[in-house]
């Protein structure tokens, strides 16, 4: 699923504030987060759909993965039906990049922003009974 970058940069900066930092993930209700993300799966197509964006040398092109969070307002817009049980799950964002002298260079796509592609199946909730809201 392709979120915009305000979406992202809410998202990392719940994970930088929080988790990065050494402190728990909090919930909706503002309770920390017990049970966090054990792993996350995203299909072949999402992942060979960024590959094809990034430079074909497997040397240079890639993915770039972001750790972050879903914030409240992220999680209702990927579940709408369960946005409580994953606002504060760790996740992971991504986007086409190539790797240029070690550094890692995103590539410009249509228009001036990067697509963010988000909504891996996680777990838990795809791999356990689910552990209840946050």
């Amino acid at each position: 699923m392709k979120i915009d970058k305000k979406d992202f940069e809410a998202m990392k900066a719940k994970y930088d504030n929080e988790v990065k930092q050494g402190k728990p993930a909090t919930g909706t209700k503002k309770k920390d987060k017990t049970n966090q993300t054990d792993w996350i799966f995203f299909d072949r197509e999402t992942l060979e759909g960024l590959l094809a964006k990034a430079d074909k040398d497997p040397k240079v092109g890639g993915i770039q993965f972001y750790f972050t969070e879903y914030t409240e307002e992220t999680a209702k817009k990927a579940y709408p039906n369960e946005g409580a049980a994953y606002c504060g799950q760790m996740t992971l964002v991504m986007r086409a990049a190539n790797l240029i002298s070690k550094k890692v260079i995103s590539i410009e796509l249509d228009g001036d922003e990067d697509e963010y592609q988000n909504r891996g199946l996680s777990c838990p909730y795809n791999c356990e009974e689910e552990p209840g809201d946050c």
